[in-house]
């Protein structure tokens, strides 16, 4: 090895020091560059997490059965659209300003999965 210390201090090279010859192998034997693949990336699912839970979920679903999706699902953008209308108008009367607005229509929201609305 090139590299030794004497009682006067470091003699030889900063790269020498750190393996010396073995430090050029272990530099040769790494690539240069390294390939990662393109992450997979799981569709995104529009799916309620409280799916069949909730005392209104049975109801609901049967519902979803009887009248059929599509017709469910308009029903269901209607009742929402009044339930909001409903919201809006009860801030106007006590003076509540539209952020307070916005979190009681959260609230509703979180309320109607954890009840099953929204099964």
């Amino acid at each position: 090895m090139a590299t030794s210390i004497s009682a006067t201090g470091f003699t030889g090279g900063f790269g020498s020091s750190i393996g010396g010859e073995d430090y050029a192998v272990l530099v040769k034997s790494v690539p240069s560059h390294v390939r990662v693949g393109k992450p997979v990336r799981l569709a995104p699912m529009m799916k309620n997490v409280n799916e069949g839970k909730g005392l209104f979920a049975p109801i609901v679903v049967i519902t979803r059965q009887v009248v059929g999706k599509k017709r469910f699902n308009q029903l269901r953008g209607k009742a929402i659209a009044v339930h909001s209308q409903v919201i809006t108008e009860f801030c106007r009367a006590i003076g509540a300003d539209p952020k307070q607005r916005q979190g009681l229509i959260r609230l509703a929201k979180k309320n109607g999965e954890r009840l099953g609305f929204l099964a």
